[in-house]
């Protein structure tokens, strides 16, 4: 589904308005997500937390985009247009791949000194771990396969062949990135992290998200849900409860 959104710049885009926010909060999307996928994040948490969300090239209206197929690339244009936003508090909340981006941003921008309030990931398993994952290379139907295993596309679009070669570029030079992914060993933010995941997550087990405390010198939490690797769209109220508690509003 397609929201009317404020652009914010092409990057962030803001599907509710806000003004008086306390705190603000970047959402990043998950590998073939679009920043619309939050437009019910914005909604709930409205008015106090003002809430942007990314969106990445070689998707929606950026769709004749060349996709950016590396993490520190895409991190790099990221913080520079999140860093814009830094006038109040501000977190970082990132689902799989977005989880990694939300780490990658966060490091970006406590270098350049803004510190993020917290960051929130979600569905990934913590950038110290490394699992030999090829899907980007699989033919069209394999990455189809993928895909309709972890249920993380509309079920229209899966439906519909012609929206199907639509997304599946931006589906595989996301991929590309995520898999290609490798973490400098040790490295850590200081920016408190709370960790969430899907106790049958396949592509991140409690284990793997748990080591998510060895890469911030700050606080360190996790919540397991039931579900698996888009456990969230089924506890969307809990969801957004942790996220206010991360965040400190009400």
């Amino acid at each position: 589904m397609t929201h009317t959104a404020e652009a914010t710049d092409l990057w962030l885009r803001r599907y509710q308005p806000t003004q008086d926010a306390a705190h603000r909060l970047v959402c990043l999307p998950h590998a073939g997500g679009s920043a619309s996928y939050f437009f019910g994040v914005a909604k709930n948490l409205a008015p106090a937390v003002d809430v942007l969300a990314a969106q990445y090239p070689g998707r929606q209206d950026r769709r004749t985009e060349p996709c950016v197929t590396a993490i520190a690339e895409l991190a790099d244009l990221l913080a520079t247009h999140v860093a814009r936003v830094a006038d109040r508090p501000l977190s970082l909340f990132g689902h799989s791949m977005g989880a990694v981006l939300a780490f990658e941003v966060a490091a970006r921008l406590e270098a350049d000194g803004v510190a993020p309030h917290s960051i929130i990931v979600s569905g990934r398993r913590a950038p110290g771990t490394v699992r030999d994952e090829r899907v980007h290379l699989r033919d069209d139907d394999g990455l189809v396969a993928e895909i309709q295993a972890l249920s993380g596309t509309d079920a229209k679009v899966m439906r519909d062949e012609e929206l199907l070669r639509m997304v599946l570029p931006a589906i595989r030079g996301d991929y590309r990135a995520i898999e290609t992914y490798r973490s400098e060993p040790g490295r850590t933010i200081s920016a408190p992290i709370h960790a969430i995941v899907g106790e049958s997550d396949p592509k991140a087990t409690v284990a793997e998200v748990s080591r998510w405390e060895e890469h911030t010198t700050g606080a360190f939490a996790m919540k397991v849900f039931p579900g698996g690797h888009f456990y969230l769209d089924r506890h969307v109220p809990e969801v957004l409860g942790l996220i206010r508690t991360a965040l400190g509003v009400a």
